[in-house]
């Protein structure tokens, strides 16, 4: 039930938080939105225009057109739950984008996080 909530959400409103975090600690929208294009393979323009759309945060990762198979390798705590452990592959997507942006928002730089 508690994932059917976060799919239904808006994805220009989890963009925005996404952004914001990053901005707060001194890191850019781009770095966000190159993190976007290496795990979902949409491009910076795409997410743009869905970023003013309706799309549903779940409909975001539902149709990225090239998922990263490297995404397989992020591991971590995440908002206290560990990412790898996560049993629903669809939250388990979600989970891991946020582990990345916490990274970034963190200091890690975009090269060490991509480099995976």
């Amino acid at each position: 039930m508690e994932n059917e909530k976060v799919f239904a959400m808006s994805f220009a409103k989890v963009y925005t938080a996404l952004v914001n975090k990053a901005i707060r600690k001194g890191r850019t929208q781009s770095e966000v939105d190159s993190i976007i294009s290496w795990m979902t393979g949409y491009t910076e323009e795409s997410q743009q225009v869905m970023a003013t759309s309706e799309l549903t945060y779940g409909d975001f990762f539902r149709q990225a057109p090239a998922m990263n198979p490297r995404r397989e390798n992020i591991k971590g705590v995440v908002c206290g739950i560990r990412v790898e452990n996560v049993e629903d592959p669809l939250m388990r997507d979600i989970r891991r984008l946020d582990k990345l942006v916490d990274e970034l928002a963190k200091g890690k730089s975009l090269e060490r996080i991509l480099a995976r």
